[in-house]
């Protein structure tokens, strides 16, 4: 069984190991391990902003990356914070911890200071467990505001709710076609993940006004939706089967119907009722279709 090291024991090994290296200035914890709430689980990330004299240097040889344990995946990556390049470098360790590193030049620090708002990764919280020049004195506190949705404006509202018609036709051509595959990635990943889940976390908003941060990627929407919508999408999830999925995409259609005029209900939007009849006829068109020569 996976025996999780505590928290206290990796935060004392990271700084234990900041403080060694003279071009670490400072260490900062961030996002859910920095916060006073209920996500951390034994599993969530421990994610770290590593500032450091010469970034492309210290980025350029990761070799640093083995000072903590043992690292049994890496994923790098590149962003940009002020139009200054960090470094991202995420890794699994083998005792089952997962560090999250972002590299800064420290010249952030500074900027960080001078700043009217916090970026959105510090503004979601985060505690500093290393400063040796106290360059993070003058960082003001957190609001917790980082990215929780605003109100979308009409034309926003509109061109996802158009994008979601978009996609289905994929969907229904792919079926027609016996595609399976890419079936499935125009419905759960284009129409639901995309277009769907936007519509979802509004509609969520709308129970809490427009104050509880949605999990990434749609992490929480199980515990965060109401039990009946929660309900209703899961059952638009399907295996390979033809015609399953054309019945889990005409639910999913359904369930965008009702948080589509439920969103704009209370924005006081107008549901395009036009595209929804016009799309909706098409499709049930194309499902009646003979099947394509040559598909089994």
């Amino acid at each position: 069984m996976l025996a999780l090291p505590d928290e206290a024991d990796v935060l004392e090994a990271l700084v234990a190991w900041g403080r060694a290296d003279p071009s670490i200035r400072a260490l900062i914890l961030t996002s859910s391990r920095a916060r006073a709430d209920d996500s951390v689980d034994l599993l969530s990330d421990y994610d770290v902003i590593v500032a450091v004299t010469d970034a492309t240097a210290f980025a350029a040889n990761d070799d640093w990356v083995s000072a903590y344990g043992h690292p049994l995946a890496r994923w790098s990556d590149r962003h940009e914070l002020y139009e200054t390049t960090t470094y991202f470098r995420g890794v699994v360790f083998s005792d089952g911890v997962k560090v999250d590193y972002t590299v800064w030049p420290d010249a952030l620090l500074d900027r960080v200071s001078g700043e009217a708002a916090l970026p959105e990764d510090l503004d979601v919280g985060f505690r500093v467990l290393l400063d040796k020049d106290e360059r993070t004195s003058g960082w003001q506190a957190p609001t917790y505001r980082a990215h929780i949705p605003t109100k979308p404006t009409e034309a926003e509202y509109h061109a996802l709710f158009e994008e979601f018609w978009w996609d289905t036709t994929y969907v229904a051509k792919a079926l027609w076609r016996g595609e399976v595959v890419f079936a499935k990635f125009a419905l759960d990943y284009d129409a639901k993940f995309v277009a769907l889940r936007r519509f979802l976390e509004w509609r969520i908003e709308l129970d809490h006004d427009w104050s509880l941060r949605p999990g990434s990627h749609g992490r929480g929407l199980e515990r965060r939706a109401p039990a009946d919508i929660w309900s209703e999408l899961a059952s638009t999830y399907v295996g390979t089967d033809i015609e399953e999925n054309w019945d889990a995409l005409f639910r999913a259609i359904a369930l965008f119907r009702r948080v589509a005029t439920e969103v704009g209900g209370a924005l006081g939007y107008a549901y395009l009722q036009e595209v929804d009849d016009g799309v909706s006829a098409y499709l049930e068109g194309v499902r009646k279709l003979a099947s394509r020569p040559g598909r089994q």
